[in-house]
């Protein structure tokens, strides 16, 4: 009896703060001043899902029919497969310090923050969508999801998927194709729904509607001055994460309309001379949104980012060659590993690629490389990034973080001067331009 009231009282606790902490934050990337209209109802979900506390609508609007939930621990698991089951993809991928502190007692000390609060979602049981979830696919990309394929088993029914370490080669592609056809029988004894040629092909069209939408966004995204705080985008795109694809394409078509707007009247966010900075590294999950926040606090524009919880999620879509059943499989498993760039593959050079592209389209002065503490996959590759970036001469500065607030204002003090030395370094790239220019305009009047 005692046992149960302390386990109450401790899951009440952890409800009245997990929600605080959640609110602060949206309330935080809301007040960023002038957020589209469009965009509150992906801050709604955030809301419903964190603060309210309320799960996934499972029937579709004007139906009775009920759908499961299928929690999902990383991007490299394929929405179209689920939503081919009959059901509706739920990544569980969480920014929470309360789970974390939760999880820090099942989980290793040194092991990353996010695998401790999925862990602590698990085992408190106080977050709807975690727990209406009837499955839970876990893609080996780390160790530490490695082990929690295996640990959160006792409170969840967990399927390991694995990842190959490299991707170059069509038997690269084969082994992970094996593992989705392995995942196939597993969903639909799940669902109870078999997935055929056409509901496949039905789940890419859905998906597909979303990847088309965000291509179309990250136009807008790109222009200079911003029409957009990166962090209500950042918040946006975690959305995708608790809405089915196609509720989410359907708000960001409004959304896109609304830039669309914004752009022809000359609405901008910022202004012509704010540091446009790039954030990449470790995912930045919500409710632990406070690096994109501090950079825009601290007078920068957060212009792009390159995070499994960002833009990486959906700016690649499936491209069907072979309509067959099999043509369709393979689609999926080559779209899935060959363009991806997260870490765990072995060769990663085409990340380093896409960064340095991403840099000149969105017109990146600075990048911040964010690192989860534990982190190790992400950790490895800074000297590399901040090698190639140097080539560039494109400032890097590598912030190591947890879910904590106890670091929040040495990491404040640490983006506020590197913002401060992308604006010095703009600033003499002016006065020289200028001087070069006054030389010129002499010795033509010279002559």
């Amino acid at each position: 009896m005692a046992e149960q009231v302390r386990s109450n009282r401790q899951r009440e606790l952890f409800i009245k703060k997990s929600t605080r902490v959640a609110a602060s934050y949206l309330n935080r990337a809301m007040a960023l001043s002038e957020m589209p209209d469009a965009a509150k109802p992906f801050f709604g979900t955030l809301e419903n899902t964190f603060v309210n506390l309320r799960g996934i609508p499972l029937c579709a609007e004007n139906s009775a029919e009920k759908r499961k939930t299928i929690g999902t621990l990383c991007v490299m698991v394929p929405a179209e497969l689920v939503y081919a089951a009959g059901a509706l993809p739920v990544r569980l991928c969480s920014g929470s310090y309360t789970a974390y502190a939760i999880g820090d007692d099942y989980i290793p000390r040194d092991a990353c923050p996010l695998v401790k609060a999925v862990m602590g979602f698990g085992k408190i049981k106080a977050l709807p969508v975690f727990d209406q979830c009837s499955l839970l696919v876990a893609p080996v990309t780390c160790d530490c999801k490695k082990k929690l394929s295996g640990v959160i088993g006792s409170v969840k029914n967990t399927v390991p998927l694995h990842i190959p370490p490299l991707k170059k080669e069509d038997a690269d592609t084969e082994v992970f194709l094996r593992e989705l056809y392995r995942l196939i029988p597993i969903l639909e004894k799940e669902t109870g729904r078999q997935i055929t040629p056409q509901s496949l092909a039905e789940g890419i069209r859905t998906v597909g509607e979303a990847q088309y939408e965000m291509s179309e966004f990250l136009k807008y995204r790109k222009h200079a001055p911003a029409l957009l705080h990166g962090t209500q985008v950042m918040a946006i795109m975690n959305a995708y994460a608790y809405m089915p694809a196609d509720v989410w394409a359907g708000q960001m078509h409004k959304l896109n309309l609304e830039m669309k707007a914004r752009l022809s009247q000359e609405h901008f966010i910022s202004r012509p001379n704010q540091p446009r900075i790039l954030v990449t590294g470790s995912p930045i999950s919500f409710p632990n949104i406070k690096i994109p926040l501090l950079i825009e606090e601290m007078g920068g524009i957060l212009a792009a980012d390159e995070t499994c919880m960002g833009e990486r999620g959906l700016y690649d879509p499936v491209s069907v060659i072979d309509t067959s059943f099999d043509g369709m499989m393979r689609a999926l498993a080559s779209r899935y590993t060959k363009p991806c760039t997260c870490p765990v593959f072995v060769d990663n050079s085409q990340r380093v690629y896409r960064i340095k592209q991403m840099i000149k389209e969105h017109r990146i002065q600075g990048v911040v490389y964010h690192v989860l503490r534990g982190c190790l996959v992400y950790d490895y590759e800074y000297q590399i990034m901040e090698d190639e970036l140097g080539k560039l001469d494109i400032p890097i500065i590598r912030v190591e973080s947890d879910y904590n607030e106890e670091d929040v204002e040495q990491l404040r003090i640490r983006i506020e001067a590197f913002i401060e030395l992308i604006k010095l370094k703009e600033y003499a790239k002016q006065k020289e331009a200028i001087s070069e220019h006054t030389s010129m305009h002499k010795e033509n009047v010279q002559e």
